[in-house]
């Protein structure tokens, strides 16, 4: 499956907020602001992960990737794992 570049760019922006969110687990203790941005984070890469998943989709079946859009969080929030 080809990657283009806007689904290369999520993919980096998915990086960049794991490294982030392995960054708050890795430390001793979190903070009150730790444990909020932890929320934030998770959020946004099931927004991210569902983006993707979209553009692929729609790539798959011959539609056009761009008409993918970011979900609202509670969409996201609450897809079954």
């Amino acid at each position: 499956m080809a990657i283009d570049n806007k689904d290369q760019s999520a993919l980096s922006h998915i990086d960049r907020l794991v490294k982030e969110e392995e960054h708050l687990y890795g430390q001793n203790e979190l903070t009150g602001d730790d444990r909020v941005r932890l929320a934030e984070l998770k959020v946004e890469l099931d927004q991210c992960w569902d983006l993707l998943r979209q553009r692929r989709a729609l790539r798959e079946f011959g539609e056009n990737p761009d008409k993918a859009k970011v979900r609202p969080a509670k969409i996201v929030e609450n897809y079954e794992q």
